[in-house]
Parts: C-alpha cells; sequence; structure tokens
C-alpha cells in the first residue's frame, strides 16, 4: 500500500516536470530517431567522395569531358593532374574504387533495410514499438562506429556487408515509429505531429551533409562515422529512458492527457473495443489503395534517394565544389525541404479543417506537388551546366517542394488503416526501398565518367519514374479507413469470399444487441 502511494507520488511528479506534453515528447525523441537513422544512413554518401582515390582527365585522355566545369582544387604537374590539399595520402587510407563499385556501396544499406520492414512492423504492432526501433537503431549505431577499422581490414567487400547489416537495423525504424505514432497521434493533429517526426530526416541529412564536409575538410573521413555512431549510441540510452510504446504503457504521463488520447486516437479506441484481429493479407494485398499508396513511394524514394545519396557526387564531381563547400551545400535543401514540411502541415490541417478539401483530395495535391515539383527542377538544374549558383538553386527549389510529401502520401497509411499502420507502412517503406538498391547503382553505370552529360540521363529517367508513379496514386488513392481495417465495423464487401467471421465474445454481442435495441 505504501509502495503504492510512493509511486503514485513519483509518478504525479514526473507528469509534472514536462512542460509539453508526453505525445510531444515522444514526437521530438522520434523526430532524433529518425534524424540519427538518417545521419547514419547516408554520412557514406559525402565520404565516400574521399574514401576514394581520384586522378583528373586531361585534354587528350580517353575520359576527357570537353564540357566539364572548371575545378579551382587542381594543380597540374608536368605528367599528371592531382587534386591540390587532397588528403595527406601518407595519413588517410583511400580506395581504388569505380563509380559502378560505388554505386553498389551506397545501394548496399538497402538490401538490408528492405528484408526487416515487415517483421518489424509486425513486432512493433504485437509487442510495441518502443523496443523494435530502438533495438534496430543500437546495432545501426555501432555498426556506424566500427566502419572504419572494418573497411580498411577488408575493403570493399566488408563495407558491403557492414553495410547491409545497418540495414537490417533501420528496417524496422519507420514501421514501428508509425505503430507508435498512430497511438499517440489524434486525428486533428496527425498532419502536424507527422511533420515533426519525419522532418527528422532532413535535420538527419542537414547535420550528416554539413558536418560530414566540415569534418573531413579539417580532419579525415574515418571521424565522421566515429561522430554520428557515438551520437546514436547517446539516442539510444534517452529512449530507453522517456519514451513508451501506448499512451496507457507510459508510467508518468498525466491523467489528463491520458484520458484525452484514450478518448480521440482511432487506435486506442479500437483496442479497448476488441483485441486487434490478426493481419488481413489476403485482404491487404488485394487493395488497389494500398498498392497505389507503395507505388507512389516507389516513385517518391527514387527521386529521394537520386538526391540524398548522389547529389554529394554530383557536386563535388561534376560542379566541382571542395568537400566542405559540397558538404554545406548538400544540407541547404534539406533545410528548405524542413522548413517547408512544417508549412504544408499547417496549410494541410487548416485547409481538411475548414473544409476546403477532404483528406482524400489532400493527400493526392501534397503528393503531387512533393513528386512532379522536384522532378521538373532536378532537371532545370542539369540544364544550368555551369552556372553553380543557378543549379544550386534548383536543388534547393526541388527539396522545398518535397517537403509536402509529408501531407501527403507519407501519412496516407494512418488514413486507410490506424490498426495496421505499422504492417502496411512496413510494406509501403520496404518495397519503396527497392528503389534505393537499384537508383544508386543504376547512376553509377549512367555516370561511368560522372559527365554532365551522362548526369543529364540519370534525372531524365528520374522525372519519368516520379511523373508515371505519381499518376497511378491519383487514380487509386484514398483517404478513409479501409473495410478490412475493421471488418465488424464496415463488414465484407458484396461477393468478397472470405470464411467465417471470427468468434465475438459474450460482452461484444450484449453491446450490439443493446446497440441494435436502441436503433429499433
Amino acid at each position: 500500500m505504501h509502495k503504492d502511494k510512493m509511486l503514485k507520488g513519483w509518478r504525479l511528479v514526473l507528469s509534472k516536470l514536462f512542460i509539453i506534453p508526453q505525445r510531444y515528447v515522444l514526437a521530438i525523441m522520434a523526430l532524433l530517431a529518425i534524424a540519427n537513422a538518417y545521419t547514419m544512413r547516408v554520412c557514406l554518401n559525402l565520404a565516400i567522395t574521399q574514401m576514394v582515390k581520384k586522378t583528373v582527365a586531361v585534354e587528350g585522355d580517353a575520359h576527357y569531358d570537353p564540357d566539364a566545369c572548371p575545378d579551382m582544387n587542381v594543380v597540374t604537374n608536368t605528367s599528371v593532374t592531382v587534386l591540390q590539399n587532397y588528403y595527406r595520402q601518407e595519413e588517410v587510407v583511400l580506395f581504388e574504387w569505380s563509380e559502378a563499385t560505388q554505386g553498389l556501396l551506397l545501394s548496399a544499406f538497402y538490401y538490408g533495410y528492405v528484408l526487416t520492414h515487415i517483421p518489424g512492423g509486425m513486432l512493433a504492432e504485437r509487442y510495441g514499438g518502443k523496443w523494435v526501433l530502438g533495438l534496430g537503431l543500437l546495432s545501426t549505431a555501432i555498426c556506424t562506429f566500427i566502419t572504419p577499422i572494418t573497411v580498411k581490414l577488408g575493403g570493399a567487400t566488408a563495407l558491403f556487408i557492414l553495410r547491409v547489416v545497418e540495414g537490417f537495423g533501420e528496417g524496422p525504424t519507420m514501421p514501428a515509429l508509425m505503430a507508435m505514432v498512430s497511438r499517440w497521434s489524434p486525428k486533428e493533429e496527425r498532419a502536424r505531429m507527422g511533420a515533426i517526426v519525419f522532418g527528422g530526416a532532413q535535420i538527419g541529412n542537414i547535420a550528416g551533409s554539413y558536418f560530414s564536409g566540415l569534418i573531413m575538410h579539417e580532419g579525415t573521413w574515418e571521424n565522421v562515422f566515429y561522430l554520428f555512431g557515438g551520437l546514436g549510441l547517446v539516442w539510444f540510452l534517452l529512449w530507453t529512458v522517456l519514451c513508451y510504446s501506448t499512451p496507457n504503457t507510459h508510467p508518468y504521463i498525466s491523467d489528463s492527457e491520458k484520458k484525452f488520447l484514450n478518448e480521440n486516437v482511432d487506435s486506442l479506441i479500437h483496442s479497448k473495443k476488441q483485441d486487434l484481429d490478426p493481419v488481413p493479407w489476403k485482404a491487404l494485398l488485394r487493395s488497389v489503395p494500398l498498392w497505389s499508396l507503395i507505388i507512389a513511394a516507389i516513385g517518391h524514394d527514387w527521386g529521394y534517394f537520386t538526391m540524398v545519396t548522389d547529389l554529394p557526387k554530383y557536386m563535388t564531381d561534376v560542379l566541382k565544389f571542395n568537400i566542405k563547400s559540397a558538404g554545406l551545400l548538400s544540407a541547404i535543401p534539406y533545410v528548405a525541404m524542413w522548413i517547408a514540411s512544417f508549412f504544408f502541415g499547417l496549410l494541410c490541417d487548416f485547409c481538411v479543417k475548414k473544409g476546403y478539401h477532404n483528406i482524400r483530395n489532400a493527400r493526392k495535391i501534397y503528393t503531387t506537388i512533393a513528386a512532379t515539383g522536384p522532378g521538373i527542377c532536378i532537371i532545370l538544374a542539369s540544364y544550368s551546366g555551369c552556372d553553380t549558383t543557378l543549379a544550386v538553386f534548383w536543388f534547393i527549389f526541388a527539396m522545398t517542394l518535397m517537403g509536402a510529401y509529408y501531407s501527403g502520401m507519407k501519412i496516407n497509411a494512418l488514413d486507410i488503416t490506424p490498426n495496421y499502420a505499422g504492417t502496411t507502412t512496413a510494406m509501403v517503406n520496404g518495397i519503396a526501398a527497392i528503389s534505393g538498391i537499384i537508383s544508386p547503382y543504376l547512376i553509377g553505370l549512367l555516370t561511368p565518367d560522372s559527365t554532365l552529360k551522362q548526369w543529364r540521363v540519370a534525372f531524365w529517367v528520374c522525372l519519368v519514374v516520379l511523373v508515371a508513379t505519381n499518376i497511378v496514386y491519383l487514380i487509386f488513392a484514398k483517404g478513409e479507413q479501409l473495410w478490412w481495417d475493421d471488418v465488424k465495423k464496415y463488414g465484407y464487401p458484396e461477393g468478397w469470399k472470405h470464411g467465417p467471421l471470427p468468434t465475438k465474445s459474450k460482452d461484444t454481442e450484449e453491446s450490439n444487441n443493446s446497440e441494435n435495441t436502441e436503433k429499433a
């Protein structure tokens, strides 16, 4: 009895210490989770430009590009052109990797990433997202921290394997977070929380690009991995103390906030009425709106990974920026995308609340802005030639428009299937991440000499993929809960072949009989 009073007292004290509601504590920590995930994912993108030995082709060489932008970082000797102030060769290990090999290494992460999405989502729905997410990112942090020693010992093969293992760890990140957000976000706050949580991707891209460039300008590429791996370990310690899978398992949430969430969050209301039924795989796999979301995600990821993975290479190889400038200029587009995501989130919530458009049309409008706009912008950037100011402007504008993605298709899974958000997000992100496997390697094949004309072809491919997949989404996307997400509420559609409904409990039958009596 005395122990229970003490625990209740501590709960009260801890709940008073937090000025902001616990759902926004979760949102901030989730933002940092994604930020850490992305810094550890993308730090190789810039680091690899400094891990590889480089020579510059001179006129008369087979790979000489007459349209190449001028490079202020080179000095020509009597027999060979070499990079000026490129790392002190005697102190730093560099590797002889072709563009295709580099593309394969950049895509390696996604081989593991796609495999653990669905298992991660199912585990998060059954056991809660806290530990599924936390332990996954812990493993990625450890792998990131040991990258320098691993690649020095085993070369490209060892790095490829390590990146695959990192992908295994990060695969459950989005499904686990979506499962948690679906239990912490009221419908009227969903776009706002989505902008906060998933804006962490931009913080990760900003920090990963900017600090990588800064660190490598002053030091060596190894320090990039030590920094971001170490930050991932610190985040894990804070996550274990501050965050919990649901409001009802949180030890020091205020009673008023818990009551509010239990009355306004669909998945919590559902869980009080009945236990969650097994994942309806047959209906899920035959759902046209879900597959339209997956196809749109494939297109988005193709464009996004083209920017995230290969923009640093374009900055250094084509526009000829030094590593410090490349890091800064690779980060600025994500600053713009992050700020824009809040603007689009607030605008979306406002328009839905005022009735200017419904949720379905909101998802289509903002998804279209985030797909076709960036595709056109990167084409314009490639036709800017060596006008670096204009090219950078178009890259920044491209990522600004991509900020609409978080108010569009990114949170669409919460609209159509709040009860299976973890599993459906796992399907969407897992299948879409195949773009992360294909696009870096394909770009490596399309740009063997990394010339402006070769990159222009890669950007045209990107535009075609973005537009085609967006058209599919516009035709088939939905914005309301689908019948298979709650069969007891909506029933089966006409002509659907199915087995018997799950046996209802006595309490459920009595409740339904009572409701029918009241209606009569």
